[in-house]
């Protein structure tokens, strides 16, 4: 039970910090500087046209964005083979039942989804302009999963008398 705390915790840190960094991610305006007070008024009143900030949109299904994809499902995938190895060596799953675990199917659909799930997250943050946690849900993702993997390996076999 403290070791699920303890994910959990780790998990909300890392998402709190990547929106933390990601909050605005508009230009800041600039301010006028060096006026000279022998402008008119009208001059003044209309201000000089300033160069437009560069843009930092991308499509959606860029590159990077498809190789983190690629990554998330390899290492759901990862994730997969690494709890059915830790089913036949005999030790329980500790976030789904064993039921569900032993049921390699809905096992197999549940990890596809988690997937899809982590690119429709990713949609969502690129369709409102939130680029930076775009990316970072795949990063977060991908090392969750490949975490949790190298986890399942190392765990030792249950050796029953």
């Amino acid at each position: 039970m403290r070791f699920r705390w303890g994910r959990t915790v780790l998990v909300t840190i890392l998402f709190t910090l990547g929106a933390a960094k990601a909050r605005a991610q508009q230009p800041v305006a600039t301010e006028i500087q060096d006026t000279d007070q022998s402008q008119t008024a009208t001059q003044i009143a209309a201000p000089a046209p300033q160069a437009s900030a560069p843009q930092t949109t991308h499509r959606f299904w860029d590159r990077t964005n498809d190789m983190w994809f690629a990554g998330v499902g390899a290492a759901r995938a990862l994730d997969y083979a690494s709890t059915l190895n830790l089913r036949r060596r005999g030790l329980d799953e500790i976030f789904l039942t064993n039921s569900i675990v032993d049921n390699h199917p809905l096992f197999a659909g549940i990890e596809a989804a988690a997937t899809g799930a982590s690119i429709g997250a990713s949609y969502l943050f690129h369709r409102t302009g939130h680029h930076r946690l775009e990316r970072w849900t795949s990063i977060v993702h991908f090392g969750v999963a490949t975490g949790g993997a190298a986890r399942n390996y190392a765990l030792k076999t249950a050796h029953r008398n």
